[in-house]
């Protein structure tokens, strides 16, 4: 059985109000992208990488992918509209090449410190039962609101999980559940797991981290700078 990561990178950015799509941004001379395959390159058990990616930014990505010896790039797919049609492209993609029980790690390209035990236990719990969404406990306090302003009410956090990427499926029922959501009008669900709800399935979790950071503004970018610099020390030690 093949493992295949699908980073998600067809996003233009416009919450960290640069010119530069916020995925091929550097940080320490390197591209928030190249973060993120290089994690895929490194695990043993992810077999190829697929980038879904934003318009004009394609031979940028060979590019980086040849001077960063990301060997297992395979495949870059054009970006949609919204999320669900860019991962809906990338599935189809790998559904060409790969059967219908491998399984495909769909991960946004913007958390680029996702880690091996991250994407070992997404596999992990996507082979004992077909889907793996990554999770973290819900450690705030939840207030429920109608209108942002004020809130009469509050819901309990032990019943609520926060979700991340990667999140696992296998090839042959993520393509299927992308086209029948197409045939039920559902076209801009916001990630994959809530695709799945939306269609009326069962999602598993698996281990997600407070340090598998999603680079959203400018504030997350600092979060990002101090974990690689935490990561260099223990490196050190």
């Amino acid at each position: 059985m093949a493992n295949i990561g699908l980073l998600i990178a067809g996003g233009a950015g416009n919450r960290m109000q640069q010119d530069i799509p916020k995925q091929f941004l550097t940080v320490n001379e390197r591209p928030v992208i190249v973060y993120t395959m290089e994690a895929f390159e490194k695990h043993p058990e992810i077999d190829a990488i697929a980038v879904v990616c934003i318009e004009g930014w394609e031979r940028v990505l060979w590019a980086y992918a040849k001077q960063f010896n990301i060997s297992k790039l395979k495949y870059v797919v054009p970006g949609g509209k919204n999320g669900q049609e860019s991962i809906k492209n990338g599935v189809y993609e790998l559904e060409k090449h790969y059967s219908f029980e491998d399984l495909v790690l769909i991960h946004d390209a913007i958390r680029p410190m996702v880690s091996a035990e991250i994407i070992s236990d997404n596999i992990r719990v996507a082979k004992k039962y077909g889907n793996a969404i990554s999770v973290i406990p819900c450690a705030e306090a939840m207030m429920q609101t109608k209108d942002g302003k004020i809130s009469t009410g509050s819901y309990p956090r032990d019943n609520l999980k926060r979700t991340q990427t990667p999140q696992a499926f296998r090839i042959g029922d993520i393509c299927d559940l992308h086209r029948k959501a197409l045939e039920a009008g559902i076209t801009n669900s916001v990630a994959s797991c809530t695709l799945m709800i939306d269609m009326g399935k069962q999602v598993y979790f698996s281990a997600g981290s407070e340090k598998n950071v999603k680079l959203t503004t400018v504030e997350d970018i600092d979060i990002f700078k101090a974990l690689l610099v935490a990561k260099r020390s223990d490196w050190l030690k």
